[in-house]
């Protein structure tokens, strides 16, 4: 019988130490993954995230905290002092696809189970990141038991790059759902309004929204208007939740349902409606476009972030309302103005990003 003989190049010793070299440590994984790792991009045209991805993200413990009682009524939920990401540097969350979890699950702190690494006092970052199921992961209109509906490109009605499928979905539990995604905000805040009683839900949420509406009430606070009491009315809407409330003003293919949008108003009283923001005694449609004038000056200083904005002075159980989104193009629009003693509605008119008059129509929202 002969014996089996192997040659060994003299060429793998070389290529071994250089391969040492180059690949980077585990420790290192996630300070390179900061730098140049990708975040959930889709849906703003042209424009990268505008999260600072230069300062790494710290691990630590896996547990989220909860919402204090006296946070609730203070509006503001971040303990002073505190760095977060983003323009605003009040952007908490980081939301990851699967691919980019495995330079995080080696790191100390990971946990893998409930995809998070959250930041501590010692390690100096109070961010937290989520690894999101991805798209591929959903069954027809299913994840996991929770109905999300089609999106547009899977119906084949593709209007631009910005209405592609998200990138993945955000597990929220019971668990997590009071984790702090920014200064203001909660994970729970941006959770479609149906299928209360069904666990796990799946959100779809990108982190250049909550920069935006961390600056937009930045800059209300700068203008005497006391913005801390900003509340989300409705955030993240599954496709199928967009359908079912097509008849109350949600457009076909509604920003909401790409994580780059939320409807707010600001409660200063802590009652749940919008409060009289210019001090007039009423509150009105006059209130609701102080938000937009906030929304011009932080787009106008930041164009990386620039979207649509919506008032609606609609009576209901907040009152007049803003829409707010990041889909990368300027538009405006009204619904909802009375004018004169007629009583007459002002329709929509929208406008793009070069001010031209779109012709007026009754399509629902964005």
């Amino acid at each position: 019988m002969k014996a089996v003989r192997f040659r060994f190049s003299s060429a793998v010793t070389p290529l071994i130490i250089i391969t040492a070299f180059l690949l980077p440590a585990p420790s290192s994984a996630l300070q390179l993954y900061a730098r140049a790792g990708r975040t959930s991009s889709n849906a703003v045209a042209n424009h990268a995230d505008s999260l600072n991805t230069a300062a790494p993200v710290s691990g630590g413990s896996s547990t989220t905290d909860s919402l204090d009682s006296s946070d609730s009524k203070k509006g503001l939920y971040s303990p002073s002092g505190e760095k977060g990401s983003g323009l605003s540097g009040k952007v908490f969350a980081r939301f990851v696809l699967p691919e980019d979890w495995i330079s995080l699950a080696s790191l100390p702190g990971a946990n893998v189970s409930t995809a998070s690494v959250q930041g501590t006092a010692s390690t100096g970052s109070p961010e937290t990141v989520f690894t999101m199921r991805s798209f591929g992961q959903k069954v027809r209109a299913w994840l996991n038991g929770y109905r999300l509906g089609y999106w547009p490109q899977e119906k084949g009605r593709l209007r631009s790059e910005a209405y592609k499928n998200p990138d993945g979905f955000i597990e929220v539990t019971p668990e997590n759902e009071d984790t702090r995604v920014s200064e203001h905000f909660r994970l729970r805040d941006f959770v479609s309004h149906d299928q209360k009683e069904v666990w796990p839900k799946y959100v779809v949420l990108r982190e250049p929204l909550l920069d935006k509406l961390e600056l937009v009430i930045e800059d209300l606070n700068d203008h005497g208007v006391n913005a801390e009491g900003m509340r989300i009315r409705s955030g993240f809407r599954t496709p199928a939740h967009n359908q079912a409330v097509r008849n109350e003003g949600s457009a076909r293919d509604s920003r909401h349902q790409f994580g780059d949008a939320a409807d707010v108003f600001i409660d200063q009283e802590g009652n749940g409606k919008m409060s009289d923001l210019n001090g007039d005694g009423k509150v009105n449609f006059a209130d609701v476009k102080m938000i937009l004038d906030a929304v011009e000056r932080v787009e106008a200083r930041y164009p990386e972030l620039v979207g649509g904005t919506g008032l609606y002075a609609y009576s209901g159980r907040s009152g007049p309302f803003a829409h707010i989104d990041v889909r990368g193009t300027r538009a405006r629009w009204v619904r909802g103005v009375y004018k004169g003693r007629s009583r007459r509605v002002v329709r929509t008119r929208k406008t793009t990003s070069k001010a031209a008059p779109v012709k007026a129509s009754p399509t629902k929202s964005e």
